[in-house]
């Protein structure tokens, strides 16, 4: 079911690569652009109508209040709850090691220099509706806010069509420590994130997954505040040696082509024998899932197979491809892990499915797509701090090294810059 690529063919592997990244065409940034501006203008008049127009529904107020998610939450299955529990615990132990301090250093003259962190200040959660809900982004968007200091946390997500928000999602938001939650969505509700309408102030960042619509509207509010990125397909790419189990390399590659018909699952592996295992458990393993047909277009469209020569080999591709979730399916792991230089996130060992990442583990499963991994990072505490330089220089600095500080200001031509410190030396 994997279609082969020869690993020396190169365009060949370019051309798939290409083929999954997702620009958003211009008549859907027009539209977006207008259900913006016109957020903008009419705020909360706006957001109801395009609730009615997209949702169908009707709202006389987004605010959702405590005794709406307390009743909410009394349709949640015990199970579910403890689960969750625990992996907020899981969620926020790795988080919190991310943590930075404030530094100083000093030099000669009284000079000091550092840096001090500071949380932002409020952050904008875009939760999805519809027929698919994620409770466990919830909790891998809020937790590192949560951790980094962030002091308001505002959630938004479309109402079900009975007005409500989805009991999952609300017993999420409470677990996780989200201050305001409103029933808005789609592009009017990231509009509303971002310049604020009569009952939903504006945040300074917005995170979190939704549908192309979404996308565009924070792809063009990028500016007025800031963004996590524009997500593209899930994507999982498997590195297996000899001795992987078949079953397990299929199932985990199944788990991420059900998400979308643009997954894309790729296994590298220096075995030809377990290549062809692997097809044949996959073919016995997409049978009855629920989203089969999704599955196997997947699969179909975005299913790829690499004989190589070696594990390193299998590792330099990888980190040409640079995946959103990347699987060392190898004995001894992690004497590999050195290697990795392009990857969203790495799971270790023959049983540390990305299942576990995705729900439970405690590494965010927020992670760069479309190759991106090349330059950018999983969300974490970092995605929501700033970081501000400070700087002091005594009288006898200025005088050590005014003379240079003039002379570099002179060369550029920026004389009034030279004056500055000019000035101190004289009345020194």
């Amino acid at each position: 079911m994997l279609k082969r690529i020869d690993k020396n063919n190169k365009e060949q592997l370019q051309s798939y690569l290409q083929s999954r990244s997702q620009e958003i065409e211009s008549d859907i940034l027009i539209k977006v652009s207008e259900i913006i501006n016109e957020v903008r203008m009419k705020k909360d008049e706006a957001l109801k109508k395009y609730t009615y127009q997209f949702d169908k529904i009707k709202v006389d107020t987004f605010k959702v209040t405590e005794e709406e998610i307390d009743e909410a939450i009394k349709q949640c299955d015990p199970a579910f709850m403890d689960a969750m529990k625990q992996a907020k615990e899981n969620i926020t132990f790795f988080h919190k090691a991310q943590k930075q301090n404030d530094y100083i250093l000093h030099k000669e003259y009284g000079i000091y220099l550092g840096q001090c962190i500071r949380p932002i200040e409020s952050v904008g959660i875009y939760v999805p509706g519809g027929r698919a809900q994620y409770p466990s982004s919830v909790l891998m968007n809020v937790i590192p806010a949560k951790v980094a200091g962030v002091q308001r946390i505002v959630m938004v997500t479309p109402p079900d069509p009975s007005g409500q928000i989805h009991p999952n999602i609300a017993y999420a938001a409470k677990l996780a420590g989200v201050h305001e939650i409103y029933k808005v969505g789609g592009a009017q509700a990231i509009a509303a994130l971002a310049y604020g309408t009569n009952e939903i102030p504006s945040v300074d960042k917005i995170v979190g997954p939704g549908n192309i619509y979404v996308a565009a509207a924070k792809k063009l509010v990028f500016g007025k505040v800031d963004i996590d990125m524009i997500a593209g397909p899930s994507e999982i790419l498997v590195i297996a040696d000899k001795n992987a189990d078949p079953k397990y390399v299929a199932a985990d590659l199944l788990s991420q082509a059900e998400h979308d018909p643009m997954a894309s699952s790729i296994l590298l592996s220096n075995d030809e024998n377990l290549i062809s295992k692997v097809n044949c458990e996959l073919e016995n393993q997409i049978v009855g899932l629920p989203k089969m047909d999704i599955t196997q277009k997947s699969l179909e469209n975005y299913g790829k197979s690499i004989l190589c020569e070696s594990i390193e080999e299998c590792i330099e591709i990888a980190n040409m491809i640079a995946p959103e979730h990347l699987e060392l399916m190898v004995n001894e792991p992690m004497n590999y892990l050195s290697q990795i230089k392009n990857a969203g996130s790495i799971f270790l060992g023959y049983y540390t499915c990305e299942s576990i990442g995705d729900y439970f583990g405690g590494t965010n499963h927020v992670l760069p797509t479309n190759g991106t991994a090349r330059f950018s990072s999983a969300l974490g505490v970092d995605s929501f701090i700033k970081k501000s330089s400070f700087l002091h220089y005594s009288k006898q600095a200025v005088q050590a090294y005014g003379h240079q500080i003039e002379t570099m200001a002179v060369q550029e031509g920026l004389q009034a810059h030279a004056n500055a410190i000019k000035v101190r030396m004289d009345k020194s």
